[in-house]
């Protein structure tokens, strides 16, 4: 967002509130509207509706310590649920444009890392635990402390960082980018394409949806983003009925046999809350937690700071409206996905799709709620949308975050150097945690080797400790014997 609409909006008197909705979500007081709310709802959704085969495939690949696996259909069904729901939560309580469900790499951990060690119903019963304490957090104003005493550069490049993430995301998810086989013996760890060139209908239809996606943006086409979608997944259902694709990934764009099917909810409420500490000792717990809530933690921070930032809603201090109520429903979110077996439910970075379609409010949830929980019948339908229609999204969303960099005063090393960090190890670790942890450590080194220690905020030592023992978890096991 551009400093003159900044400034416009934070001295132009704010337009008279409609009624319903209107005065509610306070829609028009956000300089949007009902079009804009409903269009950037529904690019939320097709933006992170693969989360609806990619939780069950990750969870539903992994066995437990006993040798059991996950039924899809019912982890299918759950995904959907804690996401309809969350979001609906979030948006109606937070009022943010923030939609919610499973989050990637925290299912990973609980698949390879957590169920290994105990009973699918103990696994998802520690994400309950994970999630009440992420709640005492907030309850007791720790959270939203934290994320006060960053610096305004800090959150600043937390943004820039996300948005070359959530690019990155979107050239991975489409294949335009792959990791280059180990087998292969290079020091070059991605290529472009699978095979170091472009091939295939398939990236034909991403490369065309960049393209038209920030066409339509450099116009300033209303719906630009959701347009690219839906026109992108008509040309790849006509491709696939007259082409011989060899794959598509997750999702093939193919008009389905039915369109209602069944949800399943047998796996809500299956959860132990206490059983890991007997399967896998006091020790291994509390160290598979601690992971748990840090990553959770930070990573909940740096999307709601990027989205806030880039639909223009945070204050002179940079600081996010109703913050207290955001963490906290985000808190409940985690609980929430373990007990319906759905893993860690969290903020989703995706949301930033919704953002640049013009949703500024939680009406917009409303619609991608809603979404989700069609979902539940309607699953074989709006899953047709393939990776390769909706990730041009994600990196035009990319573009408009990266604009924030020009805010940074790239001129201060006591700036410049975390903010660098922060935005480089974001997408070169594929993870926003990791990014945030190297900036603040960064940031405490810089201003104690400049002799200005006394001007980091006591909450960013203490954070950056935790973050210190977050880098080096695997010698504290090693030495705790837990390996």
């Amino acid at each position: 967002m551009s400093d003159t609409r900044k400034t416009d909006r934070a001295t132009a008197a704010p337009p008279p509130a409609g009624r319903g909705p209107d005065r509610f979500f306070r829609i028009t007081e956000r300089g949007s509207t009902l079009g804009r709310e409903i269009r950037g709802g529904f690019a939320t959704f097709f933006t992170m509706a693969y989360i609806l085969v990619l939780n069950p495939l990750i969870l539903g690949s992994a066995e437990d310590k006993f040798g059991h696996q996950l039924d899809t259909v019912q982890l299918t069904t759950a995904t959907a649920l804690v996401a309809a729901v969350m979001t609906v939560i979030m948006g109606v309580g937070g009022n943010l444009p923030l939609a919610l469900a499973a989050g990637l790499g925290l299912n990973a951990v609980v698949a390879f890392q957590i169920a290994p060690l105990m009973s699918w119903a103990d696994a998802m019963g520690l994400i309950v635990v994970e999630g009440l304490l992420i709640c005492l957090l907030v309850v007791t104003g720790l959270r939203e402390a934290v994320m006060r005493a960053i610096p305004q550069p800090l959150k600043q490049a937390i943004s820039v960082g996300i948005g070359l993430f959530i690019a990155l995301i979107g050239f991975v998810d489409a294949g335009f980018v792959s990791r280059v086989p180990d087998a292969a013996g290079t020091t070059v760890p991605v290529q472009l394409g699978g095979t170091g060139t472009l091939t295939g209908w398939p990236m034909l239809v991403f490369c065309l949806g960049v393209l038209l996606t920030v066409g339509l943006l450099a116009r300033k086409v209303r719906g630009a983003i959701l347009i690219s979608i839906v026109m992108m997944t008509v040309v790849a259902l006509v491709i696939n009925s007259l082409a011989d694709v060899r794959s598509w990934g997750l999702t093939t764009p193919e008009w389905p046999d039915r369109i209602v099917g069944a949800p399943d909810f047998g796996l809500i409420g299956d959860f132990s809350l206490f059983g890991a500490f007997g399967q896998a000792g006091v020790v291994t717990v509390v160290l598979l937690v601690f992971t748990l809530v840090l990553s959770d933690f930070f990573d909940t921070m740096g999307t709601v700071v990027g989205v806030s930032a880039e639909a223009g809603l945070l204050d002179e201090e940079g600081n996010v409206p109703q913050l207290g109520r955001v963490l906290l429903i985000d808190g409940a979110a985690a609980v929430a996905g373990g007990a319906a077996s759905a893993s860690s439910a969290t903020s989703y970075i995706e949301s930033a799709a919704g953002v640049g379609e013009g949703a500024r409010t939680g009406f917009a949830n409303l619609v991608t709620g809603g979404l989700f929980a069609l979902a539940l019948f309607l699953t074989p339908l709006l899953t047709i949308v393939p990776l390769q229609a909706a990730a041009p999204a994600l990196v035009a969303v990319g573009f408009l975050m990266m604009t924030q960099v020009r805010h940074i005063e790239w001129d201060r090393y006591d700036i410049a150097i975390p903010a660098f960090l922060t935005i480089a190890v974001m997408p070169f670790t594929y993870s926003i945690t990791n990014g945030i942890g190297a900036g603040f450590l960064a940031y405490v080194v810089v201003k104690t080797v400049l002799g200005r220690a006394r001007e980091v905020h006591w909450l960013l030592w203490g954070t950056s400790a935790l973050f210190l023992v977050y880098f080096a978890i695997d010698p504290i096991e090693q030495l705790l014997g837990v390996k």
